[in-house]
């Protein structure tokens, strides 16, 4: 496949390994979604079902992200990030006041939680959530493309996907929002690569890690088709 076509790289590794090996500011936007703490607790009192293998899902549970391990996470993320760019984290209710603070101790500016309606409700006892947390995080000063897009968004969650997976609508805003074209998006939890696929299809560069090999192989299947189709139409193109 042409250099020009092909623009992703994935790495099965551990998260900040991964980051330690990339250049000082070398990457104009993270999006990511560790697997934090917080849904091992969910797992073992029954309140998710999307997690293990079961009638809901036939991935396996993949090994959690401690929250003693942000820090450092952290760290990476704002060396590797140029100067004048985006991070977004997504996380729940509990891990929200826990990362904050490591965050902004890392060096980045906090702007605001967006909350993401995910439309469908889902499982507990109190107050049932149909929502996660989008914390958005800035590194110097970058103007949002799109002023008018507001801090709620409501897009419905993937059934039966792969766990813990995020709609590509909801990724297609958040990178048009802190990206341009050709520019560089990485996610060190990349899972089933939305993130990827998400900065892919809008003409941006994407890089991904993961420490699950089954995540590796589901971004790759998904991205390979992204460039497959790509170069068809590309053939189309020049035949027409």
């Amino acid at each position: 496949m042409n250099d020009d076509l092909k623009r992703f790289s994935l790495t099965q590794t551990d998260a900040v390994q991964w980051l330690q090996g990339l250049p000082n500011e070398s990457v104009d936007l993270i999006v990511t979604d560790p697997p934090y703490e917080s849904l091992e607790k969910h797992r073992a009192v029954g309140t998710t079902t999307r997690l293990k293998h079961s009638k809901s899902s036939s991935n396996d549970w993949f090994r959690i992200f401690p929250n003693g391990r942000f820090p450092e996470l952290f760290r990476q993320v704002y060396r590797v990030l140029r100067k004048n760019s985006h991070f977004y984290l997504f996380c729940d209710h509990e891990t929200f006041f826990v990362v904050k603070p490591m965050a902004e101790a890392a060096g980045f500016r906090f702007w605001k939680p967006l909350v993401w309606d995910k439309q469908l409700i889902g499982m507990g006892y109190h107050y049932r959530s149909r929502h996660e947390f989008v914390l958005f995080f800035e590194k110097g000063r970058r103007r949002l493309a799109d002023l008018g897009v507001p801090d709620v968004l409501s897009y419905r969650r993937v059934v039966n996907g792969y766990p813990t997976e995020k709609p590509l609508s909801l990724l297609n805003v958040l990178v048009a929002q802190s990206s341009i074209p050709g520019e560089l998006v990485a996610d060190p939890f990349c899972g089933s690569g939305t993130t990827l696929a998400a900065a892919v299809s809008q003409g941006r560069r994407a890089m991904g890690g993961d420490i699950a090999v089954s995540a590796i192989e589901r971004s790759l299947d998904r991205l390979n088709g992204l460039d497959a189709a790509r170069c068809a139409e590309k053939e189309l193109l020049i035949a027409c």
